[in-house]
């Protein structure tokens, strides 16, 4: 086995944990200000970021990073690859059910404005790649949400292998991102968490890739004394009802891997199987009744 260094700390309202192969311990510590810059530029829940003030500019273009172009870009290419099964316009839709902050401040009062509660116009979004700018339709306010930490753990994995890591693990809040040479012959080992609270359900391997999982056991609240969580249907902007508890799913990118995990909830059982399969990714799909199913290819990730 080869000698790791770890680094645990908190950012994008979650918990993030780096693990280095044969790195020295500035490349963890440049992880940690990189995720930090990123949240600054992406958290909704913040009135200086980027992400905020293009919500807030919209119909207006704003010149914005190439970090946050490139979030908007993958937002876009998720919802067309799944027929908008993952819309990153649902946000007034998540305030409006009384997801106004981050957790831990759930019950303060957000000082932010309500956006509205257009959803489903990604179609229109504008992204000026020569410019530099992002142009939202009036009325559209988007939510980076797992995305921007699926993406967080790409953008960071690469940068700590160029500053000379031999392998990374990087894990923002379940979105997890690995490269490079693992630890061990086997892979990296990866836990699948029980979201009924019961042991791991199992354990995968993997070389490289990411995992990413949706629960709608995670992050829920009580809205007018009924229990809510954050996975909506595109439609309705309602919470989901799927007959399933969570999907994790394995693929070669964070941000897709995370596209994939929410577009799977929102189908089902039967046809999230389907999904996986026709965007080239696999997955564990756990329904209401604790059964877990396994989309055909998992068997390579089972330990």
């Amino acid at each position: 086995m080869e000698a790791t260094r770890e680094l645990l700390f908190g950012a994008m309202g979650t918990q993030v944990h780096l693990v280095a192969v044969d790195a020295d311990p500035v490349v963890l510590e440049l992880g940690r200000q990189r995720i930090h810059e990123l949240e600054a530029l992406w958290s909704r829940f913040r009135e200086d970021s980027e992400i905020s003030r293009l919500n807030l500019a919209a119909p207006r273009p704003v010149r914005v990073s190439a970090e946050t172009i490139e979030l908007v870009q993958r937002s876009l290419e998720g919802w067309q690859a799944t027929s908008g099964a993952f819309d990153p316009t649902i946000l007034g839709d998540l305030v409006a059910l009384g997801y106004h902050a981050s957790f831990e401040h759930l019950r303060e009062n957000s000082p932010l404005p309500l956006p509205s509660r257009r959803r489903g116009e990604a179609g229109r979004v504008v992204v000026d790649r020569r410019n530099q700018t992002v142009r939202l339709p009036e009325g559209a306010a988007l939510d980076p949400g797992g995305i921007g930490k699926g993406l967080a753990a790409d953008i960071m994995a690469e940068e700590m292998l160029e500053a000379g890591a031999g392998g990374v693990c990087v894990n923002v809040g379940g979105d997890l991102r690995v490269a490079g040479r693992p630890p061990t012959p086997s892979g990296w080992t990866v836990g699948v968490d029980d979201p009924f609270g019961g042991p791991p359900l199992t354990t995968l391997a993997l070389q490289d890739g990411a995992i990413a999982t949706s629960s709608r056991l995670g992050r829920t609240w009580m809205r007018s004394g009924v229990l809510r969580h954050h996975l909506l249907e595109p439609a309705t902007g309602m919470p989901a009802s799927t007959r399933l508890a969570a999907v994790t799913v394995v693929a070669g990118r964070g941000w897709w891997a995370e596209v994939l995990a929410k577009a799977t909830f929102l189908a089902g059982p039967s046809a999230g199987v389907a999904l996986l399969q026709q965007a080239g990714a696999t997955g564990l799909l756990l329904d209401d009744n604790r059964r877990l199913i396994a989309a055909p290819g998992m068997e390579a990730f089972l330990q």
